[in-house]
């Protein structure tokens, strides 16, 4: 790599996860704020994956790998969503055997193999002094990994879920929220012309905060969320009275991906395979609501039964271009890293507290989950949220711990 000398340190930055609007702004945030201040930034491209594929020979192409950031990169970038870096789920505290990249497979032969010691000789060889990682607590649990291999880090919270400890607010909330308020305003014109009842599926494996903040808002007359399980008759009994009360004869509920009805022991799964962070992949739930609402409606609505409109909201909740909070957050946070980094501290978590920009311990994001606390935000009987003793409660509805 180039001397160093001449700059005051290398940082490097990647994004780790789902994508989410405002990645880019926040990669922006921590890229003009550095330059200015006499670093270079490099960015890791795919998450943990550049840096675990990553060669360390002069003559070999890693532009696959890393990038060097400019404020024209970063600022044409900042305008959209997603993210330019692009961004993978691999965890390189236990990549299968079969995905050790080639030129390590020799080194590292065990079912399950920690490429730490290669991924800290990675960023020596790209010079990086201090590692941003942006991501959800699975890519920023293996920053905690690596800040106690002795690496300096600073996270960034980002999740469409907002379920990071130690965070009112992650990257990406905002924007989901917005998308499922619109979608849902949009659909009700096929739902009420057609009387039905609107199933939609969002995002949540753990966490409600993503069928919840919406429905506070009134996309919704009723949510499921993971923390709590209603029986099929409580949630069908609600939404056809609301049908009824409807002037249109329609009602809506949003289903997190990970909710269960009463008699479920296990959450509902697309597909039985897991990624690095021993996740299976979410979804049906929504199709099991729908055959509930077909099969006990008659029960509620003198013996008709209730036809039904089913849509997951998926990747059209998390594409498309940050809303006013997703692109100024993550911007203020850029700039609270390289305060951080300026001032010689590594191992923190920048965060929102309170209304206010803060600073936590990065060992927060493992130390518990955050969930939705029902007793405070969820109206078990109405299974709807709370709307009354707002004084003093958090604008993003905190969690409790888990």
């Amino acid at each position: 790599m180039a001397n160093i000398n001449k700059i005051k340190g290398r940082i490097g930055i990647l994004t780790g996860g789902g994508d989410v609007p405002g990645l880019n702004p926040a990669i922006r945030g921590v890229t003009m704020r550095a330059i200015k201040e006499g670093y270079e930034v490099i960015g890791l491209r795919r998450g943990w994956a550049g840096l675990a594929e990553l060669v360390r020979d002069d003559q070999y192409d890693n532009s696959n790998n890393y990038i060097k950031l400019t404020p024209d990169i970063v600022t044409k970038a900042a305008r959209t969503g997603g993210t330019f870096l692009h961004s993978s789920r691999t965890k390189a505290s236990k990549v299968p055997r079969d995905l050790v990249p080639d030129h390590l497979k020799d080194k590292y032969t065990d079912d399950l193999n920690d490429l730490t010691p290669d991924i800290v000789k990675n960023l020596d060889y790209l010079g990086i002094d201090t590692l941003i990682p942006i991501g959800g607590d699975d890519t920023l649990s293996y920053g905690v990994h690596l800040h106690d291999a002795g690496f300096k880090c600073i996270a960034i919270p980002k999740t469409m879920d907002n379920d990071v400890p130690g965070t009112d607010y992650c990257i990406g909330f905002s924007t989901c929220v917005t998308r499922t308020i619109e979608l849902s305003n949009n659909l009700r014109t096929s739902t009420g012309s057609h009387e039905r009842i609107l199933v939609m599926e969002a995002f949540g494996r753990y966490a409600g905060f993503s069928a919840l903040m919406p429905a506070m808002a009134g996309a919704a007359d009723r949510c499921m969320i993971p923390e709590y399980k209603p029986t099929k008759e409580e949630l069908v009994q609600l939404l056809v009275a609301d049908r009824k009360a409807n002037p249109s004869n329609y009602s809506i509920v949003i289903v997190s991906e990970g909710a269960m009805f009463s008699d479920h022991d296990d959450m509902i799964f697309n597909s039985h395979e897991t990624d690095m962070f021993g996740h299976k992949k979410l979804g049906g739930i929504s199709d099991e609501v729908s055959d509930a609402i077909k099969e006990l409606s008659p029960k509620f609505n003198n013996g008709k039964k209730v036809e039904t409109i089913v849509q997951r909201l998926g990747y059209m909740v998390r594409s498309g271009n940050p809303d006013a909070i997703d692109s100024t957050i993550p911007m203020a946070w850029g700039n609270l890293a390289l305060d951080l980094i300026i001032r010689g501290e590594s191992g923190k978590l920048v965060c929102v507290k309170n209304g206010k920009y803060g600073v936590d311990d990065l060992e927060v994001v493992t130390s518990y989950e955050k969930v939705v606390d029902v007793d405070q935000y969820y109206n078990t009987a109405r299974l709807r949220p709370k709307y009354k003793s707002f004084e003093g409660n958090s604008v993003f509805n905190v969690g409790t711990k888990r």
